[in-house]
Parts: structure tokens; C-alpha cells; sequence
């Protein structure tokens, strides 16, 4: 291959291993993983609000439900002289935590002294729930006031505090002041253990936590789809500019998205331009071999009717210059049809390659030399120009012709280390050539044989026009005892 061949698909590998091995050049990773990070974190984000909006709402159910109690209590305690305070109703006498030891679930009435402020005696009246403890007044720190529900009831005092088990406790609390003479001031107590808030929080969270990685999973599948629906013409998109790129198309074709349409249309636009352009400076080298030739000719023809050294002398200049404009107009055209390539450029093998093997059986009648086709050539193109392809095997197989005994043989194959070349190999059984003078054939002018006809200006030619094309040829030992010319050729199958 030649070297820009080799560069042009070294840098693509690279550019497609940059764009599998890195999130930050692929465009579905990039796009995958911020929606993925948004969707994660709006998740976390309504999960964290959503259990503190409910352990909010269990903490203010749980206050409510303790004040309507510490009301309740407050109605119910009575004072007499000379006579402890009493709870003269059962206020909760239907209330199964409060008749249960330890339940979790307590109330207790302290009296104060004169002023208020310090316990003279703490429990005299307790729930059964307590059991034998009684709840340590000390031990007790606010949160805030309560605001009363009735307009006779004083405001109730919401906090914390811990039992005698070290239980974290729910407190509410308020100071009463009986009406009756000498009646003491008292301390109103209703608790609750803190698990009460716990457990209902916990069975929360884990549904809310199942809900969540249900809605994520969802939400994940849904991404996912949505990515390959709305990444979908992108793909079909890049499997369309490799049709191009191998020549298996003239342009991108189909309907597209419109917000990708205009770019298509600028890139077959270019792709046009650059077709003409390409196209004219075929022409315009031909134009210019074809008007160098003329006179090239007439000065030839002239010189031929003198046989003198001006005479002999114009003749091997104009030869060499003739030779020059062949050598350089198959360059160009060359280049040329390489370069339109990625344009859908193709050849169909079969056609061409019978027509070489029938011109060259007359061609080398008079010797009988047999030109022989093997292999599939209809199930194979070459991707290039028919023009090219006909000088190339034609100067392989006629030099072959010159040399062989009976026979010629020109196969056809893919090539072995890929399905993007074809493989065309032409064998003569003449004497073939050492392998140490191999590779002089291919040097502009260079004849092993100088008995032989031709100016040895095929295979270097031939060589140029195989190298522009990003192919190769070597020369090796024929199975039929000559010399044996391998050609590989961009190359793909035939489509039906």
C-alpha cells in the first residue's frame, strides 16, 4: 500500500479506538451518563425529601396525639383538702399502652412547690405502663411550646428525655394550678418511647427505597430506549458515510432528521464539487498529453525519414518524451480514480479480464501462447477505473505473454488478510527470473532482456498506478515454472 493508504487507515483505527475507549468521545456514553447522574440524583434528592416530609408528619402526628392525652389528663386531675391529688376519671381507661408495663406509652403527674418550679414529690400519680419507674423531671430538655387547643388549657411544653432504661422518650409537659384552696401546683407528664417514631419511619424508607430503585430501573430502561431511538440516525448515518468511504455508495442517500438533513446535504455537495473537480483534471490531463503528443508525433514521424545523428537523435528524445507523458498521464489519471474511490468508483472484473484473455490470445497468436482465466471474476468489482485496471493487467499479462512457452494464467481471489482487496495473480511457464533480480523489473527503464521487445516502461508504470490505489504487486516463482506477478487491488464483492 502506499504510505498515505497506510497513514489514512492507521488514523482511522486510532479514531475508533479513541471513540470506544473513552466516555468523553462517544457521544451516546456522554449523554447516557449525565442523564444517568441528573436521574440518580433527582432520585436521592425525592427520596431524602420525601422521608423527612413523613418522619415530619410522624412527629407531628405523635405531638398531636400526646397533647389531646396531656388534655385529657389535665381534665381529669381533682384536688381535696387534706387529701392527695386523685385522677377522679379514667381518661384512659381505653388505652391499652398506657394499662401495659413498659410499653412505651406513659403519663404522670408531679407536684410542685409554692412557687412552681421545684419537684416536691414526683409521681404521685402515674400510669401502670410505668410500672415502678417514675420519669426523672431532670433529665428533661424543651424543644418548644405548644400552643393549647382549648382556650382554658395553659400551653404545653414539647421535648425530650430518656428513662430509666436509657429509652429515648417523646415528652409533652404543662404546669397546672388547681382552683381549690391550698391546692398544690402540679406537673403534667405524657410520654412516648422515640421507636414509636422509628418503626413506622423505617418500614417507610425501605418501601420508599424499593419504590425508588423500581422508578430508577424504570426510568434507566427508559433512558436507554430513548438514546437508541433518538441516537438511531446518527447510526444509520455513520453506516452510510462507510458506504462512501468504500466506495459502496456515490453519496449519502435516504431520509434524515432535520436537524442532521442540512449537514448531509453540505457533505454531498462537497462530495459532488470534488467529483467534478476531479473529473476536469482528468480531462485537462488528457487534453495536455493529448496536445504534447501531437506534435511529439509529427517530430517523430519527421525524423524518421532522416538517418542522421540529428535525425537519430530527435527520435530517441521524442521517444523518452512520449514516454515521460505516458508515464506521468497514467499517474494523474491514476490519482484521479483513487481519489474518486470514496465516490462509489467501481469496475466489474468479469467483462474486462475476458476481453485481456481474448486481445491477448491474438495478440500472441503467432507464438500460441494460451491465456487462461481462473476463479470468480462475476461475483467481484474493483474499485477503481476500468481504464486503469485494463493498463495494468494488460502490460502484466502481455509481458507475461512475451515471456512464456504455451501458456498463461491469470486468477482471481480475495486477498487472504482481508475483504476489502482482491487478489489477481498471472503465471507464465517461461524461465522466470532469479529472485535476487526480482525487484529490478519494477525500476523505470530497466530490461533483463534487452532481445526482447519494449522500452521497460510497463511495470514501473504498472507499479504506480497498483501503489496510487493503495494496493501492492510482487513478483515470486510461478507453480508452472516461470514468473509469477501477484496484484492486490481495492476490491469488494459484487452486490446482486
Amino acid at each position: 500500500m502506499s504510505d498515505h493508504t497506510i497513514h489514512a487507515t492507521k488514523a482511522r483505527q486510532a479514531h475508533h479506538e479513541r471513540d470506544t475507549g473513552s466516555w468523553k468521545n462517544s457521544l451516546r456514553l456522554r449523554l447516557l451518563t449525565g442523564t444517568l447522574i441528573w436521574v440518580l440524583g433527582a432520585l436521592l434528592l425525592t427520596g431524602w425529601g420525601l422521608r423527612a416530609l413523613f418522619a415530619e408528619h410522624l412527629a407531628q402526628q405523635l405531638r398531636s396525639q400526646l397533647v389531646a392525652k396531656l388534655d385529657r389528663l389535665s381534665g381529669a386531675v381533682s384536688f381535696q383538702m387534706d387529701q392527695p391529688v386523685q385522677i377522679t376519671v379514667a381518661p384512659f381507661s381505653g388505652d391499652p399502652l398506657l394499662q401495659q408495663p413498659l410499653s412505651g406509652m406513659y403519663w404522670q403527674v408531679d407536684q410542685l412547690d409554692t412557687a412552681g418550679q421545684a419537684t416536691v414529690h414526683a409521681g404521685i400519680q402515674r400510669s401502670r405502663s410505668l410500672w415502678d419507674q417514675t420519669l426523672d423531671w431532670p433529665l428533661f430538655k424543651a424543644d418548644k411550646t405548644w400552643e393549647p387547643t382549648l382556650p382554658l388549657h395553659a400551653p404545653a411544653t414539647y421535648g425530650h428525655m430518656s428513662d430509666d432504661n436509657g429509652n429515648g422518650l417523646v415528652v409533652v409537659t404543662r404546669t397546672v394550678q388547681l382552683p381549690e384552696t391550698d391546692a398544690p401546683a402540679l406537673r403534667l407528664m405524657v410520654a412516648a418511647d422515640t421507636a414509636m417514631l422509628a418503626v413506622p419511619l423505617q418500614r417507610f424508607t425501605k418501601m420508599l427505597i424499593a419504590a425508588l430503585c423500581v422508578l430508577a430501573a424504570g426510568l434507566v430502561v427508559a433512558v436507554v430506549v430513548q438514546l437508541q431511538l433518538a441516537l438511531a440516525p446518527l447510526t444509520a448515518l455513520r453506516r452510510q458515510l462507510a458506504a462512501v468511504s468504500q466506495g459502496e455508495a456515490p453519496e449519502i442517500q435516504g431520509e434524515h432528521p432535520t436537524e442532521i438533513m442540512p449537514l448531509v446535504q453540505e457533505f454531498n455537495h462537497v462530495l459532488r464539487m470534488n467529483a467534478e473537480m476531479v473529473e476536469r483534471a482528468r480531462t485537462q490531463a488528457g487534453n495536455l498529453a493529448h496536445a504534447v503528443n501531437t506534435p511529439l508525433s509529427i517530430m517523430g514521424n519527421a525524423a524518421a525519414q532522416q538517418d542522421d545523428a540529428l535525425a537519430t537523435l530527435v527520435r530517441e528524445q521524442v521517444a523518452s518524451a512520449s514516454r515521460q507523458v505516458e508515464h506521468h498521464l497514467a499517474r494523474a489519471r491514476a490519482a484521479a480514480a483513487a481519489a474518486q474511490q470514496g465516490h462509489g468508483l467501481r469496475t466489474p472484473l468479469e467483462q474486462p479480464l475476458q476481453s485481456l484473455a481474448r486481445t491477448m490470445s491474438k495478440l500472441h497468436a503467432a507464438r500460441d501462447i494460451h491465456f487462461e482465466l481462473q476463479g470468480d471474476a462475476s461475483g467481484w468489482d474493483f474499485k477503481g477505473d476500468t481504464q486503469d485496471l485494463m493498463e495494468m493487467l494488460g502490460n502484466l499479462l502481455d509481458n507475461a505473454g512475451k515471456w512464456a512457452q504455451s501458456l498463461v494464467l491469470l486468477q482471481i481471489q480475495p486477498a487472504a488478510d482481508s475483504s476489502r482487496y482482491i487478489t489477481l495473480s498471472i503465471d507464465d511457464d517461461g524461465p522466470g527470473i532469479a529472485a535476487e533480480q526480482r525487484e529490478r523489473i519494477f525500476m523505470r527503464g530497466e530490461r533483463l532482456d534487452e532481445q526482447r521487445p519494449g522500452a521497460g516502461l510497463g511495470l514501473d508504470i504498472v507499479r504506480d498506478l497498483v501503489q496510487t490505489y493503495g494496493g501492492s504487486i510482487e513478483a515470486l516463482s510461478s507453480p508452472l515454472g516461470g514468473l509469477r506477478m501477484v496484484l492486490t487491488l481495492p476490491g469488494a464483492r459484487r452486490k446482486a
